[in-house]
């Protein structure tokens, strides 16, 4: 995919690739015992960013390894993310069976940069999480403008990917969002005009698209193995319950 085939939609609108229907695979009857981390740590708070360029939470040899491509801005991520984190973390990431990998997907394409962008310029991976959440939890009042910003960028044909980026971030509040949490404006600036920041989303892209046929978010995918049509909380859990977890 090049930034021609990524940029070219504007204005753009959450669509139909954000979403799908819940079934689970063939219950496995073995349980997995839970694994101790190491003394005065706990695996929620265990956190890195991965050589595929998402962030994992949890033991980093979980038996049952849980990667979600999602998009901040998609409606079913946030479902998923609103029903699913807290029981996932208390039930499943913190007794070490299993870990949580989120990896960023611009299913809405160019509306999506910003909320990427601004959502890894921290550089910490203590806050990734907790942003990503927040996102989440104010996406309706952040896409409240999108509309209006996708009719200005019509009349820049020629805008480049960070142009678009800044647009968003601007429009949508994403930077004054940011600021409320602590990242300087000039940082955050910084963040949206790198062309390298824009280079490993569709790089990111790339990869979803060539090794898990990634097609909608979220598309979770279980110890390297994509899951057909499980995209929502009851669907998770029921796999992770027929894996043993």
């Amino acid at each position: 995919m090049t930034f021609r085939t990524l940029f070219a939609a504007i204005p753009l609108l959450l669509v139909t690739a954000c979403g799908g229907e819940s079934t689970g695979p063939t219950a496995q009857p073995s349980s997995i015992p839970a694994v101790k981390p190491a003394a005065g740590a706990n695996w929620v708070d265990t956190v890195v960013k991965t050589p595929e360029g998402g962030f994992r939470m949890g033991n980093p040899n979980a038996p049952l390894k849980i990667v979600e491509y999602g998009s901040r801005l998609c409606p079913a991520c946030k479902a998923l993310n609103d029903e699913g984190l807290e029981p996932l973390k208390a039930d499943y990431i913190a007794t070490g069976k299993v870990s949580y990998e989120f990896r960023e997907y611009p299913v809405h394409g160019p509306l999506d940069l910003a909320s990427i962008l601004l959502g890894q310029c921290t550089g910490d991976t203590a806050t990734f999480f907790p942003i990503l959440d927040q996102m989440f939890k104010n996406q309706e009042t952040l896409l409240q403008n999108a509309q209006a910003v996708g009719t200005k960028l019509q009349a820049m044909p020629n805008a480049t990917p960070n142009q678009v980026a800044v647009a968003f971030g601007e429009g949508l509040g994403l930077i004054d969002f940011m600021k409320q949490r602590g990242l300087p404006e000039d940082k955050a600036r910084a963040c949206l005009n790198d062309p390298a920041g824009v280079q490993k989303i569709v790089d990111g892209q790339n990869v979803a698209n060539q090794k898990y046929q990634v097609q909608s978010t979220p598309t979770l995918i279980l110890n390297d193995v994509k899951l057909e049509n499980v995209g929502d909380w009851t669907g998770l859990k029921a796999v992770l319950t027929q894996r043993g977890a």
